[in-house]
């Protein structure tokens, strides 16, 4: 989830010779500027550009590079409390003929969030599709690619719009019943406690806990820098707690489950052995259901996935959409 502003951390620290103490400080100071100019600095390396796409009085926002070509587009849905950029890391190691499209979720970064809105899993489904249809991106099938809860919002549409979809990839999804429990969800089951939910944190610690959660791999990463990004999160709390019980309320919870054997577009599955968020196990579930389906089974790798393995992953992407058959069904470990 913030494992791209660990990323800069380390590169302005170590590789760009920039004394760590008076990054520290600055990053403590700035810290929402700072993470704007790094990615600001990465999207304009990476050729994407920023725009806003309105359906009715609702706005989008989303990164692009390209226009549809011979091959298929590609739509990425990132997880929950990202935002469209942090699937940066991986649009660096995808070819640039491609047609790239990483879009803000609802009530994310620069798409419109609202009080009033419903963030379940099928109403998040909606919204992608109003999306969808607002930039004419189903004038043709696309790839859809979904991670955590845009993985389990990605399902959801392939299954309910399977006109749009050629290929789907879901990246450790959220959204079914797994065999294991994980140690997130044995954490929340322990808690019962709404407001003590260890995706949303709101000090230094906690922020340190959420990123061993999410992530197999163990960075150091002073206090100092913890804490400025725990304040750039600070004012989403609210929204964040919100979407949160929305999407796993009653309602939402297993919506990838109860439609995964109506997906009928040829379905890559990739997810970290380690997860510590989401379970592997549902790897297991989703490749039962779905005729076809290819397994990738990454070792030494957690729930963040693209942050972990950004190469592996946008050529599993590639590869996939290259070589995808109809009758397969392979399960691979890495």
């Amino acid at each position: 989830m913030d494992l791209d502003i660990v990323n800069m951390v380390l590169i302005a620290g170590g590789t760009l010779l920039i004394p760590i103490l008076a990054f520290t400080a600055s990053f403590l100071v700035w810290p929402a500027a700072l993470i704007n100019i790094y990615y600001w600095y990465w999207r304009r390396t990476l050729g994407m550009q920023v725009k806003y796409v309105n359906y009715g009085n609702y706005t989008f926002c989303y990164i692009t590079r390209g226009r549809p070509g011979p091959k298929p587009s590609l739509l990425m849905l990132h997880g929950f409390s990202a935002h469209k950029d942090m699937w940066l890391t991986v649009v660096k190691f995808l070819p640039k003929h491609l047609h790239l499209v990483c879009v803000d979720m609802p009530g994310h970064e620069g798409t419109t969030r609202s009080a009033l809105d419903d963030y379940t899993a099928n109403e998040q489904v909606k919204r992608i599709h109003q999306f969808v249809e607002s930039i004419n991106m189903n004038k043709k099938p696309f790839h859809l690619v979904g991670t955590s809860m845009g993985g389990n919002v990605a399902g959801v549409y392939a299954a309910q719009y399977p006109a749009d979809i050629c290929y789907l990839t879901l990246i450790c999804p959220a959204g079914l019943q797994y065999p294991n429990d994980s140690k997130f969800l044995k954490q929340l089951k322990e808690s019962g406690d709404t407001q003590k939910i260890p995706l949303i944190p709101s000090t230094a610690e906690e922020m340190g806990e959420m990123l061993k959660l999410c992530s197999y791999v163990r960075f150091k990463i002073p206090r100092q820098v913890l804490q400025g990004l725990v304040d750039v999160r600070i004012p989403h709390n609210e929204f964040y707690r919100k979407l949160f019980l929305d999407i796993v309320g009653e309602n939402s919870r297993y919506s990838l489950h109860e439609q995964m054997a109506k997906i009928k577009a040829p379905t890559q599955i990739i997810w970290g052995k380690q997860d510590q968020v989401l379970d592997v196990s549902g790897a297991d579930v989703l490749s039962s259901s779905i005729p076809g389906s290819q397994v990738e089974i990454l070792e030494n790798c957690g729930h963040s996935v693209v942050m972990e393995r950004p190469r592996k992953t946008a050529k599993l992407i590639v590869d996939f959409s290259s070589t995808s058959k109809d009758g397969e069904n392979h399960k691979k470990q890495d």
